[in-house]
């Protein structure tokens, strides 16, 4: 097993159209980023493209060299250490295959650079075909170039799982995969995680697969840390309005709103705050998830329905409209909700997040609930 620390890292890429005669102009892909990741655990990184994501996991790698900082292993520093002395086993989304070996040889290559035994090469490869599946034994005879994209990918994260590593990063590793093929692959990829309590960070822009797999979800944004937590805690309580509008499918929806003597005032609807929220006077954002809406209230706002989504696998539906500064909001409904040119929404306010009419502070959020 393997911690990983990540000490004030920088990372500045000093192309030519980035640096001037005083220095680097731009913002650093890394910047004073600071991050422990315990023996065991799946951290799981999303945020927009270009953040800084897949720079992390190459200085962990060591494919990449900080600026500055360290990349701590188990307490050592492994900053300068090459990458083949790591134990570090990644999986890329562009597959990265040797185009010159079938499955298998690609399987083998590093048993036969590290002059391992046979036997113990085919015991590797065996294990790792079971762990990807029946048909996976199929793959292993093929070149690369006769493989679709999604077969190119499984054969890639096989080469990474049979190294045995001591840790796993993976960069959006089963993107290319069909909805089916990626769900029952992400499932055999998180028993083999805790079945050999690898520590491994996975970037994906797939919340759901980032909730999955991951033990705890980082949010980046321009080469910084918003919030690390369980999904319940970006969820719930957001250090700020980029991390709770980022986190969420559908969105939650931001709404400005005055509060007035414990009342607060949408539009020209006006409803009265429990104790718990507790607000100076003045203008505030509000932020709304789409269960924490109640529908048909008598004190509610009326909302025009633009459509509704019915989603018969989630049992649901999404009401969709514009209220008083949203131009689209949307209110999950019980799945046989019926049509309804208008209906009146009332924010459920223990469950809703405060924010500052301007910038990014959370001014009061619900917290995450006690479900079991």
């Amino acid at each position: 097993m393997t911690s990983i620390e990540l000490r004030n890292i920088v990372k500045q890429y000093d192309s030519v159209d980035q640096v001037t005669l005083t220095g680097y102009k731009g913002e650093p892909a890394l910047n004073n980023v600071s991050v422990t990741i315990n023996d065991g655990e799946t951290l799981s990184i999303v945020g927009p493209s270009g953040c800084g994501k897949s720079t992390m996991l190459k200085v962990i790698a060591g494919l990449e060299y900080p600026n500055s900082g360290q990349v701590i292993y188990n307490g050592q520093d492994f900053t300068e250490i090459k990458p083949q002395d790591r134990g570090v086993g990644m999986v890329f989304q562009d597959y990265a295959l040797y185009p010159t070996r079938k499955g298998r040889g690609n399987l083998s290559y590093f048993f036969e650079v590290h002059e391992r035994t046979e036997a113990e090469e085919q015991a590797r490869i065996k294990q790792t075909a079971e762990l990807m599946g029946v048909d996976f034994q199929l793959l292993l005879g093929q070149m690369p170039d006769t493989l679709s994209g999604g077969q190119k990918q499984r054969v890639a994260i096989a080469r990474c799982i049979v190294r045995d590593p001591n840790i796993f990063l993976m960069d959006e590793p089963i993107v290319n995969l069909d909805a089916k093929l990626r769900e029952r692959t992400r499932i055999e990829m998180k028993k083999l995680l805790r079945q050999f309590n690898i520590t491994t960070v996975y970037v994906t822009h797939d919340q759901q697969e980032a909730i999955f797999m991951g033990d705890r979800i980082m949010v980046m944004r321009r080469g910084k840390i918003e919030q690390i937590g369980t999904f319940d805690e970006l969820y719930y309580t957001p250090v700020n309005l980029f991390v709770a509008q980022f986190i969420g499918t559908p969105p939650i929806t931001i709404i400005p709103a005055t509060v007035n003597a414990g009342s607060i005032t949408i539009g020209s609807t006006t409803w009265e705050l429990p104790d718990m929220v507790n607000l100076s006077d003045g203008a505030v954002r509000i932020g709304v998830r789409p269960e924490a809406w109640l529908l048909d209230m008598d004190d509610g706002i009326t909302m025009t329905v633009r459509h509704i989504e019915r989603l018969p696998t989630e049992r649901a539906a999404y009401v969709i409209g514009p209220l008083p500064g949203a131009d689209t909001v949307t209110a999950i409904a019980p799945l046989d909700y019926p049509k309804a040119a208008q209906v009146k929404l009332a924010p459920d306010w223990e469950q809703t997040v405060f924010f500052a009419a301007h910038g990014e502070a959370v001014l009061h959020a619900p917290g995450v609930p006690d479900l079991f």
